[in-house]
């Protein structure tokens, strides 16, 4: 902070490694090792122009596609909180939330957040499991979406 009150902007990027994913479940507070899969797309259209003096298309954007998000957590007992969220989907019938993926300052404030819209679990992948491993038990969340916004800076 500045002695007038404002926030003084940073002159180094910010860290990746402090961050907060609100699911809208019971899951809030629980810590995530790694998010990934905050992309959008603009599909590429080649349009023929038909007035082209040099016959040669014009790229236009098409269709926005979103990326799968990819939540990882560690194995806690007795939280089935992914398999419950899971387990609600069925054919063609979903429940869908809003997802709040903010990325922190060294204080713990949120200095982006991006909002995933409408999003739903698609795929759920369980630990690996080896008599010999030390590694922690960490499960896989996939994340369908339809929106991918910046909503906080």
């Amino acid at each position: 902070m500045v002695k007038d009150g404002s926030k003084q902007e940073s002159a180094w990027p910010m860290p990746q490694f402090r961050f907060k994913v609100d699911l809208a479940t019971e899951l809030e507070g629980v810590g995530f090792q790694e998010v990934y899969g905050l992309d959008v797309e603009n599909q590429i259209i080649d349009y023929d122009k038909a007035d082209s003096h040099n016959f040669s298309t014009e790229k236009i954007p098409g269709i926005v596609k979103y990326g799968t998000i990819i939540l990882k957590r560690g194995v806690f007992v007795n939280n089935y909180a992914f398999w419950m969220w899971k387990k609600e989907v069925t054919m063609n019938k979903v429940k869908r939330r809003t997802i709040l993926i903010n990325l922190l300052d060294e204080s713990g404030e949120t200095t982006m957040q991006w909002q995933l819209d409408q999003a739903w679990p698609i795929k759920i992948t369980c630990t690996d499991l080896k008599s010999d491993g030390d590694e922690v038990a960490v499960d896989t969340l996939e994340i369908a979406h339809n929106g991918l916004t910046l909503t906080k800076s």
